[in-house]
């Protein structure tokens, strides 16, 4: 690293570097749902939340299920399940404090992206919870988007990228299980095969 000297410390300095965006780029965000967006989302069984954490950090989570897991209630809001998961809660606590949010849409196979920025409430009302019910279980709360900005994210990153390419899937034995990390990073004493069949056995009995 060559230090402080070359750090950028303004927009100003930043459009010196960088093109301006066209008209077209500017002026791509809408302020709704419209009927892309919504057969995006009814497509998508993936996403990442962002929310701000109180310490000005950012935090980044990611949130799946079947296609369409993500429900449009109307043009400017959208319900997202809040499944089982590690009890950290970082993005409820974050959206208590700080309710912006947003959120990137990905489709199995499709090079864009669909990105949604709003503001995000905290519902238990059992009406809702009731609508996102699978197998007979209900999640703790819903999340309710307030929609402000709606737009279709160009596919360079996802491109460059080649995620799709089932050739360049990496082997899972290239990485340590979760009971290996742990172990490593002197967590536990547990073994790690020992872990790992309780994440497993977590993930099949507690996935809704």
């Amino acid at each position: 690293m060559s230090g402080d000297a070359h750090l950028v410390r303004g927009e100003a300095e930043l459009r010196r570097i960088y093109s301006e965006p066209s008209r077209g780029v500017r002026e791509k965000a809408i302020d709704h749902i419209d009927d892309f967006a919504k057969r995006f989302i009814a497509l998508s069984p993936f996403l990442c939340i962002g929310t701000s954490r109180p310490d000005d950090l950012a935090d980044v989570s990611p949130r799946g299920g079947e296609p369409g897991f993500v429900e449009v209630l109307d043009s400017k809001q959208l319900a997202l399940p809040d499944r089982p998961g590690n009890n950290r809660l970082d993005t409820l606590t974050n959206l208590i404090r700080a309710p912006a949010v947003g959120l990137l849409f990905v489709i199995p196979g499709f090079d864009d992206i669909l990105r949604i920025n709003g503001t995000a409430s905290i519902s238990i009302d059992p009406e809702l919870l009731q609508r996102f019910a699978v197998n007979g279980r209900t999640p703790r709360s819903v999340l309710v988007i307030s929609v402000a900005e709606v737009y279709r994210h160009c596919s360079k990153a996802l491109r460059r990228s080649d995620l799709w390419n089932p050739a360049k899937h990496i082997d899972p034995q290239s990485l340590p299980s979760w009971g290996e990390m742990l172990r490593e990073q002197k967590r536990t004493i547990l073994p790690a095969r020992l872990i790992d069949f309780a994440l497993r056995q977590d993930a099949k009995r507690n996935l809704y």
